[in-house]
């Protein structure tokens, strides 16, 4: 039996799964964010780490064994958060800054983007990791030989290895703006623009394969596969092959399409980062849409729960012209705006709740529908997982949008089971990716249902409001 850990943005999840990646077990545990500023968005290491330990507990109770009946620990993680910490006391230096926080976007603006984007496959932008890494390090006013650093993957490892390991797989490192994409490997040139020292950073090991020897609640367990969240997502979807894609539909919305062995510089507004276990993926990232939700529910009282979503917005027979731009924390992919800000257009007097909930789900739909448009040639089969996916809503919607069938998985949960099944790859449990892809079942399909004047109309009337958005920031 293999342990995955999905700590995110929200929280953290804990599953525990067997050979044919049945969840036999899970536990969840909500972490905290903190917002000390406009723009800056926080986490507390310590409450991350505890997170997993209150995850990991209710799992194996759930499953009816101990952390000593497990064969393997799969870690995926937030991608781009950063955190520093104390290398003799273990101890954080500061709150983690999450991927989400903006505070570093001015840095960003005198970077060299073609350099850049032909060197690491992403662009300057206050979602990776280094900018955030030479912030914390500015405002430790420390020695950097006292302190190590780390995306959320290796503050987990060092902690369940005592302090033994410091390190990060592939594809978290490919994600912070100091890796070479070719190489895989930190890149000096990176590490001088950014002003980052060699000796606070992790060491680059594989996503599969045993790496660490960890000590979870008294047994000890091999570490045996790693992965940020979003190539864990697209590994758990079984999307292994080139073309092959899949949107994880959470906090933010992320594609990930299959791009085979190319480290090249990507297309225009897409990123290339490594995939899991092995190539690269083509990337873009839609910084809000289930945030969208929980922003009408917490910061509007719009919402009892986000589960009311999908009700109120079939109370609808169309959305009467009514379109959100959920620029809550700037646009990402394809339009990379960090300036950009929220905006509601099309209403009336008529406008009620349910317009603005529909809306909000709507323009999830219309963002993931702007990031496929990028993909040269389009995407193959598209696979939906994350806990919006369970909206059949915004899954028809998507589907509509789009103008092709999406599949969704037969568990929302595609992140921790793409961690276990890169753990169960690493010990043995599986010989090959196939056997995994052999296991994936979808358990709804959509097919478009409208007709393609309809769909024009509609993206029309979301062009239109993008443009608005674009146009003020």
């Amino acid at each position: 039996m293999i342990l995955a850990i999905d700590q995110g943005t929200s929280g953290t999840t804990c599953l525990v799964v067997d050979g044919s990646l049945k969840v036999l077990g899970r536990g969840y545990a909500e972490l905290a964010q903190h917002f000390p500023q406009p723009g800056w968005v926080e986490h507390d290491p310590e409450e991350i780490w505890q997170s997993v330990l209150q995850a990991a507990v209710v799992a194996l109770d759930n499953a009816r064994i101990g952390a000593g009946d497990l064969r393997a620990i799969g870690v995926t993680n937030q991608r781009e958060t950063a955190v520093l910490w104390d290398r003799r006391t273990g101890r954080p230096v500061h709150r983690a800054i999450v991927w989400q926080d903006g505070r570093t976007a001015e840095a960003c603006r005198a970077l060299p983007a073609e350099l850049l984007r032909e060197r690491t496959g992403l662009m300057p932008s206050p979602y990776f990791s280094a900018t955030k890494v030479r912030w914390l390090l500015d405002h430790a006013g420390r020695d950097p030989a006292e302190l190590m650093f780390g995306t959320v993957d290796s503050w987990l490892v060092w902690r369940l290895t005592g302090g033994a390991e410091h390190l990060t797989d592939r594809t978290n490192a490919s994600r912070t703006l100091l890796c070479g994409l070719a190489s895989l490997e930190w890149d000096d040139e990176l590490l001088d623009l950014f002003g980052v020292p060699h000796e606070v950073l992790p060491r680059i090991v594989p996503s599969t394969g045993v790496v660490a020897e960890a000590t979870l609640l008294g047994a000890t367990v091999p570490v045996a596969g790693i992965a940020g969240d979003q190539q864990a997502a697209l590994a758990g979807q079984a999307c292994f092959a080139p073309g092959d894609a899949k949107v994880t539909y959470g906090t933010g919305s992320f594609l990930l399409v299959h791009d085979g062995d190319r480290p090249g510089a990507p297309p225009d507004g897409l990123l290339r980062s490594a995939a899991a276990p092995a190539g690269y993926a083509l990337e873009g990232s839609v910084f809000v849409a289930g945030a969208a939700a929980q922003w009408l529910r917490d910061g509007l009282g719009l919402l009892a729960s986000a589960a009311d979503a999908e009700d109120l917005a079939r109370s609808l027979a169309g959305n009467d012209g009514v379109y959100f731009v959920p620029a809550l924390t700037g646009l990402g992919a394809p339009h990379w705006d960090p300036q950009a800000r929220g905006l509601v257009c099309g209403l009336d007097r008529g406008t009620g709740r349910a317009h603005l909930v529909r809306a909000a789900l709507e323009a999830i739909a219309y963002q993931v529908r702007d990031v496929v448009a990028a993909v040269p040639g389009g995407v193959g089969r598209l696979r939906a997982d994350g806990g919006a996916a369970a909206n059949g809503f915004l899954m028809q919607f998507q589907a509509d949008v789009l103008g092709q069938p999406v599949e969704v998985a037969s568990g929302v949960e595609m992140t921790a089971l793409g961690a276990a099944a890169l753990a169960g790859l690493g010990t043995g449990v599986w010989r090959d990716t196939a056997e995994v892809a052999a296991v994936w079942r979808p358990s709804a399909r959509y097919e478009p249902r409208i007709a393609p004047s309809e769909r024009e109309a509609l993206l029309e009337g979301w062009r239109s409001a993008l443009a608005r958005t674009l146009l003020t920031s």
